[in-house]
């Protein structure tokens, strides 16, 4: 099995956190989101993962390609880097990895985490996996038939068609076959909305008689924006065991954890209230403060503050500030 994550956007609506670093790599529960998502797809392989290939823009570095290849590492894979640096849409992205386009796999865009609970193997059909969403427009949705094949793909219907989104995780027994469909849109500059749309490759894939199913996660969770990622860092909290919160090397002074919480080693809380969904990164200080539902990653520092539905950058500073902050990397507010 083999895993291609497209991550080559620079996270414009999670500014100011991705003036500094992808946003695949912002941490939720301590843990990039990328390396979470990564990990989740490996549990639910019913096979080892040989090969994850990471799509990004040249630009991150090769910092953050360090970082991918040990994500792959983690789950016994080898990490491949790939690179798009003109956004050219879906099809294109996954195109760019067409060294992996072969035998089964998995095609996982990074913005996106999920809990499920089914496993894949070679025999498993191509699958499509699909939440059901108030408003459709911004995504790509599916149509069904009676026998719960996929009929349609449509990308971000301007008009009401299903109510079914395609939320960035496919099964494809054959890559191969995906990357000449790719291909085809490139060469015959055939674009939706002016990018070459993965929708595009599936409906040519599926007119040519290739059966496409849903999939059925128990939970679609965003990190698009920061409110999202905020949210679902909170909800990511509670599947994660007790004893895997609070690291064996963090520093606990006379305060009142609310669970669930993070706390990573090299962390300390001293005089506070934190909790519940809070992420506590390494190196991070909170101190004579109340914190609720928010991100605090490495290094920062929090002093009498009062914050929730909150993002607090690396080596960031907040004294005496209360509400609902987005503050990025080394930024400083003392009020």
């Amino acid at each position: 099995m083999k895993i291609i994550v497209p991550m080559a956007g620079l996270g414009k609506r999670m500014r100011p956190h991705t003036l500094t670093v992808p946003k695949p790599l912002i941490p939720i529960a301590g843990k990039p989101i990328v390396q979470r998502l990564v990990e989740d797809i490996a549990k639910v392989c019913g096979e080892s993962v040989e090969e994850v290939n990471f799509i990004i823009h040249s630009s991150f570095g090769k910092e953050v390609e360090k970082k991918l290849k040990s994500v792959a590492e983690s789950v016994g894979a080898k990490g491949l880097i790939s690179y798009q640096d003109t956004p050219m849409g879906t099809a294109h992205a996954i195109l760019c990895a067409e060294e992996s386009l072969n035998g089964n796999l998995v095609v996982a865009f990074a913005d996106t985490l999920f809990k499920a609970n089914f496993k894949l193997s070679k025999g498993h059909p191509n699958t499509i996996w699909v939440q059901k969403v108030e408003d459709p427009k911004p995504f790509g949705v599916v149509k069904l038939d009676a026998n719960n094949q996929i009929t349609d793909f449509i990308e971000k219907p301007e008009t009401f068609v299903s109510d079914l989104a395609i939320i960035g995780i496919y099964y494809f027994q054959d890559g191969e076959n995906l990357k000449q469909e790719l291909q085809f849109l490139l060469d015959n500059d055939i674009k939706d909305k002016g990018e070459y749309q993965l929708t595009n490759a599936l409906e040519n894939m599926k007119n040519k008689g290739l059966v496409f199913v849903p999939g059925q996660v128990d939970e679609w969770l965003d990190c698009g924006n920061k409110n999202s990622t905020v949210a679902t860092n909170d909800r990511y909290l509670t599947y994660i065991p007790e004893k895997e919160l609070i690291g064996s090397g963090a520093v606990l002074e006379n305060s009142v954890l609310i669970p669930p919480v993070f706390i990573a080693d090299g962390a300390t809380v001293r005089n506070s209230v934190v909790g519940p969904f809070v992420s506590v990164g390494k190196g991070s200080t909170v101190d004579h403060s109340i914190v609720s539902s928010t991100i605090i990653q490495e290094n920062a520092k929090l002093k009498e503050a009062n914050v929730k539905n909150s993002m607090v950058g690396n080596y960031a500073e907040v004294k005496g500030k209360a509400g609902d902050l987005s503050l990025g990397d080394y930024n400083v507010i003392h009020i």
